[in-house]
């Protein structure tokens, strides 16, 4: 499960009214019968419709700066392996994001009329998209990137010799491009894959959009706060404040698999995603203490994955996790071909 929480952008052509979010999140109904539309949801209530979000949430800035985002974003992306464990089920989505949502609340250092903030205390709206496309920084589209490159040059060249401009054999720049084609390394349903190509495969996701202020329109709810857990004096009052987001994105997993009977593997949780960014040793040192059956799976997963899914990391860093992954793959290799244990 990947987990990520955007403050709203501001600022430059970006307007303060949460529409132009909303209509973003409303592109793959536009060409939808409305019997098969998605409709935004909350906590207790379903087919909300666009305008309502809007409408509530722009309602919902009492007292905010023009420089503070007036809701956050949050998107909840299920891996294949836990959308094959849910069979792609929308009421299961929408079942998990709306446990999702109290473990967001219990995140908060934070006190309301003296009581700690409970789902009651947000203004939130989510809605289920079925849909992804390879985007330009996809590990796909870069890799096959230089062949895109040198396909354009040699249909640009074809052009101008239809076109008469220059002199050339159309017949063997024909087939240069199809070579070219076949050789780029990443390939769906026969296609090369380019940016925008959608992906195939079941690709549910969840986004959320959540007022900054409460649901009362009187206090801040800030999940951007860059404090985990402290207080501060405010107006002569000591008030808590701070949002611890490990916690957020730990209870979010846990409360996947406590919800559908998920067994989850070390390489799919956020600690060791995490620990592969600040510690690649200890990393690789806790994968290879794994159960063979366990570790052979993580090495899959992996494989799948594009390994590892998480932002850059110092190149030192990369390049010695890189040989030790190289070295893991090596030994998990030899175990296959010497026993008889599936994935």
């Amino acid at each position: 499960m990947y987990v990520s929480i955007t403050a709203q952008t501001l600022g430059g052509n970006y307007s303060s009214s949460s529409a132009d979010f909303v209509a973003y999140l409303e592109k793959e109904n536009q060409d939808l019968n409305p019997e098969n539309r998605e409709f935004f949801f909350n906590q207790y209530n379903d087919e909300i419709t666009p305008e309502e979000v809007v409408r509530e949430i722009d309602a919902n800035t009492a007292k905010l700066e023009k420089k503070e985002p007036r809701f956050y974003s949050i998107t909840l992306n299920p891996s294949a392996r836990e959308l094959k464990r849910i069979q792609d089920s929308r009421n299961d989505l929408k079942k998990y994001t709306r446990e999702v949502m109290k473990d967001y609340v219990a995140s908060f250092n934070r006190e309301i009329n003296g009581r700690p903030v409970n789902i009651d205390d947000i203004k939130y709206y989510a809605k289920i998209e079925h849909q992804r496309s390879f985007k330009g920084t996809d590990k796909q589209v870069r890799e096959n990137q230089p062949y895109a490159s040198k396909i354009l040059k040699c249909k640009v060249e074809l052009q101008k010799i239809k076109r008469g401009e220059i002199e050339g054999n159309i017949s063997k720049l024909e087939s240069k491009i199809k070579q070219l084609e076949k050789e780029a390394p990443h390939h769906q349903n026969g296609q090369r894959i380019v940016q925008g190509m959608p992906k195939e495969g079941h690709q549910s996701h969840v986004h959320i959009i959540v007022s900054r202020k409460d649901a009362s329109n009187k206090f801040s709810l800030s999940p951007g706060s860059k404090y985990k857990a402290s207080q501060v004096q405010l107006n002569g009052k000591m008030v808590k404040r701070g949002f611890d987001r490990d916690s957020f994105f730990e209870r979010a997993e846990k409360t996947f698999d406590t919800c559908f009977g998920y067994h989850r593997n070390f390489v799919e949780t956020y600690t060791a995603r995490k620990e592969f960014i600040q510690n690649p040793k200890t990393y690789f040192s806790l994968l290879l203490k794994l159960p063979t059956n366990e570790k052979m799976l993580a090495m899959k997963i992996l494989k799948q994955s594009g390994m590892p899914i998480m932002p850059s990391i110092p190149t030192s860093q990369a390049q010695i996790a890189l040989k030790v992954f190289n070295r893991l793959r090596r030994g998990v290799d030899i175990a296959v071909k010497s026993s008889s244990i599936g994935i």
